[in-house]
């Protein structure tokens, strides 16, 4: 009756997961792409560029050896926006190239073009040469992915005043940047430049940020970053932006207090990639930021056989939930069975140091009524530590006192997105303090710091064999 089992829209990380995942089962799949090339936002404007660009900034600017080397030494003196990009390209085609492949190795029909619905089943596609083409699909799943969120009174210019996908093609790096929005994706990006020497000054409205990180570990990533100089202007309003003759821009501030920088980065949240989808045609409604409401266990939007993951459905919108929720989607879409996925999953802020957290933080403790103690490790505390010139870097363990599990890992600092996955998999599998006091880390490790964190929250514990 239909063209394909499963029409996917969209082909960043929920996309292409759930593709795959479909044609591994023997179904026909059809991705629609209305990019240039395959990858969708996580590959081409979000998750890949800019860590491939924290990458490029760190080496390039020898961040890490200046610990032993002191705050003025750098690998390369003058370092260009052209340094920057030629590393990115280098990996997009990478990464296009690995696509492209398992799609062709799993037999994943894709086109190019921009998809809307003419009913539940029926997709209009119009195609990069203008060419209209219509297409079935028993289900359809929605990985459209978001975009920056532009309002009107921001005077963008490609140039001084952008939003985070036009930072990545930059002419020339600038010596000063106001970036509004202390959210993620602006406080990725103003501490990457920082690590550039650039002068970054952060804005935003809220007195707080990234209120769902564990609050003592937000703490030391803002003293780290006012220790070297970023201005964190939090509970403040940018009321007016406007270009100066000299190609600077001057920002007018709720305060009365003016700021004049060279580039501004308008990085205050992001929007569902629906307004082109003809969603009133199917009857369903996307929020004021265009994200879609979905089942939470199966991805449903409010039309049975369309489906929606990814970013588009909103938090946590991290590329490896991404893949998840479009690989469930899909088995459902399909009616294969989906197992529920691990109830906890770590979340990775890729700043300059790096964020990484899983399980519960200290505050949700504290808000469900658990008695809990907590072990700290500093990462000067590991001799690996000591070889690699840290002299910041914060593991926090918190653990159950009634049951000693571990019910929550919270990382800052140098390879904090690899090694939470330590703690996520003794949270999934409901291990306990004395995992960490009795089994033996690699020496020197920075996952050391686990035994330390572990033998500190145990020390505090007590022994329970000894009260047994």
């Amino acid at each position: 009756m239909f063209q394909y089992d499963l029409v996917v829209v969209g082909s960043g990380p929920a996309g292409r997961r759930g593709a795959i995942q479909a044609a591994k089962l023997g179904k026909k799949v059809l991705v629609i792409e209305q990019g240039k090339r395959v990858g969708g936002v996580s590959v081409h404007t979000g998750t890949i560029p800019s860590k491939t660009l924290r990458e490029t900034a760190l080496n390039l600017s020898g961040w890490r050896e200046r610990g032993f080397y002191g705050r003025s030494y750098r690998v390369k003196q003058e370092i260009s926006a052209e340094d920057l990009r030629r590393r990115l390209l280098i990996t997009l085609d990478h990464e296009v190239e690995v696509l492209e492949h398992q799609f062709a190795r799993n037999r994943v029909q894709h086109i190019r073009g921009k998809a809307s619905f003419v009913d539940a089943n029926t997709l209009q596609v119009i195609k990069d040469d203008g060419d209209t083409m219509t297409v079935t699909g028993a289900s359809i799943l929605l990985a459209v992915g978001t975009k920056p969120f532009r309002p009107d009174y921001m005077p963008f210019d490609h140039k001084t005043v952008l939003d985070s996908d036009e930072l990545l093609d930059i002419e020339e790096l600038p010596r000063t940047m106001v970036v509004i929005g202390a959210g993620v994706i602006g406080i990725e990006y103003a501490t990457i430049f920082s690590a550039l020497d650039t002068a970054v000054t952060v804005i935003d409205p809220k007195s707080t940020m990234l209120d769902f990180i564990d609050k003592e570990i937000v703490e030391d990533f803002t003293y780290q970053l006012r220790d070297r100089n970023m201005k964190l202007l939090l509970g403040t309003k940018a009321e007016k932006v406007e270009r100066l003759d000299t190609g600077k821009v001057q920002l007018t501030l709720d305060s009365g207090r003016h700021l004049v920088t060279d580039m501004v980065l308008f990085a205050a949240g992001r929007m569902g990639a629906t307004d082109t989808l003809n969603l009133q045609a199917v009857g369903i409604e996307a929020d004021s930021r265009g994200r879609l409401k979905v089942n939470p266990e199966t991805f449903q939007t409010s039309v049975p056989n369309i489906y929606a993951a990814g970013d588009v459905v909103g938090f946590p919108s991290l590329a490896s939930t991404s893949m998840e929720q479009g690989r469930i989607a899909a088995r459902v879409a399909i009616g294969a069975v989906a197992k529920e996925p691990q109830k906890y999953f770590p979340y990775g802020i890729y700043a300059v140091p790096e964020i990484s957290t899983c399980g519960l933080t200290e505050e949700e403790m504290k808000e469900r009524g658990i008695p809990y103690e907590c072990g700290i490790a500093r990462f000067r505390e590991t001799s690996r530590g000591h070889i690699m010139g840290l002299d910041t870097g914060l593991l926090k363990l918190i653990f159950s006192l009634k049951t000693r599990r571990l019910l929550g890992v919270h990382i800052v600092g140098e390879g904090a997105t690899e090694l939470v996955h330590i703690g996520q998999a003794v949270l999934n599998l409901k291990g306990t303090v004395e995992y960490f006091v009795e089994n033996t880390f690699n020496y020197p490790t920075l996952a050391e710091a686990y035994k330390i964190a572990g033998l500190d929250a145990w020390n505090r514990m007590g022994d329970i064999k000894s009260e047994l």
